[in-house]
């Protein structure tokens, strides 16, 4: 297995060494928008080691009129390179309009913006343009003499509020990938590390901890918080070499590894493989290699554990949490726009090392807190054995019905409430108390799924009063579901003009079932989302068409909701990766 990690490494570092140049709209990322104050703040985005030439650079407004014209353009200061001045970092303009005519009854303008630009690889792009739309209120402009000439202001870019809010009209994972390419390696694992500490804390991790914990438990006698930290660290390494080398490769190649890990023979065989860790944890069998492949018996146990570890650790990244958030789109993007597997893969393993301390904690815990054999032990198996049961199920959810999924969550309750003694005589109050619980709660979600509920936090709300159902289906909100390019373009064109929101979303992504349970489904959210053409895009099955439509739009992997414009034109700044809280997503909702 190290060798294997030593040529992927060797391999990655080879390839990011040797040249690659972006596509033009890779390279040079144009946006501008209409302000409060009818003036226009446009923008360039340029990828890292792409130059713009100031000279090249035009702003103008096309109207039929010959009414509206440029009263002011306000731009950052340009270099001196190669004995041309230039524009090294993303330039950033203010345009104020004039109407010279003074005429009232102009509603619509186009705005251009043309450019040029090179590579420091020596690759010098063909001259580009992108022209832009704005309904405007050409009574709010200032008259202007019409042979009054065009003001050029050259400042800092940061001595303008206008255009420091422009500035940060840049999509969350763009800034993320932006601080990929500041150059400051020490910053980049930093800043990456903390976001994994952040992402340890979304529902995609919590599935690792009984997974950690239950294989700490399951080295039985002799176990130390030596062996225990030891075994926790593997676990989490393993887990961060999963996520750099999906995470590379998905920048790399566009591909999504984790998605592809969905399959649902995968998941049925990775849920088979916790049922039989619970099994084992139950003691009906001990699960072991065969005899013959057993050189040393303390040896080999020893190697056998480890050994178990990381794989556990490694597949859990790719099967169990394959949800995308902002960090990991953002060092997808800077990988895949520059080529720099390198910088991007070890950015990549700062965020899964933090994602991985709290599990290392955990993991410690279960070793340090292990009771002393005896009835204890036995009792501690079975609840881990019952969580290794939990996250079968909990994995099977992706791909089962709903229906299935409460009935088998229902089961494992009653039977562990049985397990535990629920109804016999003499035993403890505390754990009589939970056995009860356990089991009203868990005939509850039978009940619910006999009834047709689909929910696990109100398995009984079919019984409520007709009236309340219709209220709380009030709050609801209907997407128009895709799978590929084609459908996509197709409601677009049907809805060109409106406010457009896309959702693209996976059965098997747990941020997707939180921001539908969660966010969506907030009172607020819900009545200001109907203001929007909704779709969601299905990437459940990961086929080739859904894999089209992925690449199309830069998505590496959902949850990711895409805004368009009355132009149909993707509003890039406004992305959102991951998961949201419904206060904030209302204040985005309330910017578009």
């Amino acid at each position: 297995m190290i060798k294997i990690i030593l040529f992927f490494c060797l391999s990655a570092f080879l390839y990011a060494s040797s040249p690659k140049f972006l596509m033009p709209n890779e390279a040079f990322i144009p946006h501008a928008k209409l302000n409060e104050k009818m003036q226009i703040e446009a923008n360039i985005t340029l990828a890292k080691s792409i130059y713009l030439y100031e000279d090249k650079v035009k702003l103008e407004i096309i109207d039929s009129t010959n009414s509206i014209t440029l009263q002011e353009v306000i731009s950052p200061k340009s270099v001196k390179h190669d004995d041309t001045m230039v524009y090294l970092e993303s330039p950033s303009f203010l345009v104020t309009l004039a109407n010279k005519n003074g005429n009232k009854d102009i509603k619509k303008i186009d705005f251009k913006i043309s450019y040029q630009g090179c590579s420091e690889q020596g690759l010098c792009y063909e001259p580009l343009s992108k022209t832009y739309s704005f309904d405007i209120e050409s009574s709010k402009l200032s008259s202007t003499e019409s042979s009054a000439p065009i003001k050029k202001l050259n400042i800092p870019t940061q001595q303008t509020s206008s255009q420091q809010t422009l500035k940060q009209e840049i999509s969350q994972t763009d800034s993320i990938a932006n601080t990929i390419g500041s150059g400051n390696i020490g910053l980049i694992l930093l800043s990456f590390f903390g976001f994994g500490l952040l992402l340890a804390l979304t529902p995609c991790t919590f599935p690792m901890i009984p997974i950690i914990s239950g294989i700490i438990i399951s080295q039985g006698e002799g176990l130390t918080t030596k062996k225990a930290l030891f075994l926790s660290i593997v676990y989490v390494l393993a887990m961060a070499i999963a996520y750099t080398i999906a995470g590379v490769l998905a920048g790399l190649f566009g591909s999504n590894l984790q998605a592809t890990m969905q399959n649902p023979w995968v998941i049925v065989s990775f849920s088979a493989i916790f049922v039989a860790l619970a099994m084992s944890m139950f003691g009906y069998f001990e699960l072991k290699p065969p005899s013959f492949l057993l050189n040393s018996a303390s040896e080999s146990r020893q190697h056998r554990g480890v050994l178990g570890v990381a794989v556990m650790g490694f597949l859990s990244a790719l099967i169990v949490g394959p949800c995308v958030a902002a960090p990991l789109a953002g060092a997808l993007i800077y990988i895949g726009q520059t080529g720099d597997a390198l910088l991007g893969g070890m950015a990549l393993f700062a965020m899964s090392i933090g994602m991985g301390l709290p599990l290392i904690l955990v993991g410690v815990s279960a070793g340090k807190f292990m009771p002393k054999p005896g009835h204890w032990m036995v009792m501690v198996n079975a609840i881990f054995g019952v969580m290794m049961l939990g996250v079968a199920i909990w994995m099977l959810s992706r791909i089962v019905d709903a229906y299935v999924t409460m009935v088998l969550w229902a089961l494992l309750g009653i039977s562990f409430a049985i397990y535990l003694e629920a109804f016999e005589k003499g035993i403890h109050i505390f754990r009589k108390s939970i056995a009860i619980i356990l089991f009203i709660y868990s005939t509850a979600l039978l009940v619910g799924a006999l009834g047709g509920s689909q929910s696990l936090t109100k398995p009984l709300e079919f019984l409520k009063p007709q009236a309340s159902q219709s209220k709380e289906k009030a709050w609801h909100v209907e997407f128009i579901k895709v799978s590929s390019i084609q459908e996509l373009d197709s409601v677009l064109a049907k809805n060109k003009g409106k406010k457009i929101l896309v959702d693209f979303y996976a059965d098997w992504c747990t941020s997707c079932k939180e921001l539908e349970e969660v966010t969506f489904a907030n009172e607020g959210v819900a009545n200001k989302m109907r203001e929007f053409t909704l779709i969601q895009a299905d990437l459940t099955a990961n086929s080739d068409a859904q894999k089209e439509l992925s690449a199309k739009y830069g998505v590496f992997g959902p949850p990711v909701i895409l805004f368009f414009d009355a132009n149909g034109a993707v509003m890039k700044a406004k992305t959102i990766t991951g998961f949201i809280e419904p206060v904030e997503f209302l204040k985005h909702l309330n910017q578009i």
